[in-house]
């Protein structure tokens, strides 16, 4: 078998194992790619992730960091991925610009931080907090558009570029399209800038505080 073959053979063994697949029926190399269901339950999907090993950021994480909240949010923050104290916590948003969304969610929004669900695009972190690789993002694709289903929100805060761009395909950069109300599936979607974009760049404050007016509006 060419060395091509099997590395492809052995990336798809490793998506059926992270479905909680434990058979896989001899077949030929070279058909056509079969149909993965993603399990069509919180619980069941959490477990999928926690035992991912899709991309090479399974090697380097401490924790898989699926998301937490109320599961009938009617917001839903989605961020790129987790830093430092994310991955050792296994939560999203706890460092500082955690902090900060969380202050954005209670003094702007007047919610509390278990009233939203907060999830990122990628599940594990990326080396030195570094931005996604498409193929990491691609893989990981799949688990937030099911959370994103399952959760069924309003309104969906897309925080910073990485997020818009994989959740719209939309490559135009964040600066350009914050506050823009978008319909998504079947809820609103609202880009506005990351909380760690907003620690570096204060006079940014300003524009992410009329976003969030807006989804209060939205509320």
């Amino acid at each position: 078998m060419l060395k091509l073959e099997t590395l492809k053979m052995l990336q798809e063994l490793y998506i059926y194992r992270s479905f909680g697949f434990t058979y896989y029926k001899k077949r030929d190399i070279a058909p056509q790619k079969p149909h993965i269901s993603i399990p069509n339950n919180m619980n069941e999907l959490k477990k999928s992730v926690l035992g991912c090993f899709l991309c090479d950021l399974c090697k380097m994480r401490k924790n898989v960091v699926f998301g937490e909240g109320n599961l009938h949010a009617k917001v839903m923050f989605i961020g790129e991925g987790p830093g430092a104290y994310e991955d050792i916590q296994a939560r999203p948003f706890v460092g500082n610009a955690g902090v900060l969304l969380t202050k954005i969610i209670e003094n702007v929004l007047n919610l509390k931080r278990d009233d939203v669900y907060i999830a990122n695009i990628v599940k594990c972190r990326p080396p030195e907090n570094r931005v996604p690789t498409p193929k990491e993002a691609n893989m990981c694709k799949p688990y937030i558009l099911k959370q994103i289903e399952l959760i069924s929100p309003h309104i969906i805060v897309a925080l910073g570029n990485t997020s818009y761009h994989y959740l719209t395909g939309d490559e135009r950069g964040i600066t350009k399209v914050h506050g823009e109300i978008m319909e998504y599936k079947n809820a609103k979607l609202i880009p506005t800038f990351h909380p760690s974009y907003l620690l570096r760049n204060e006079s940014s404050k300003k524009d992410a505080y009329q976003d969030m007016l807006k989804v209060k509006a939205l509320l």
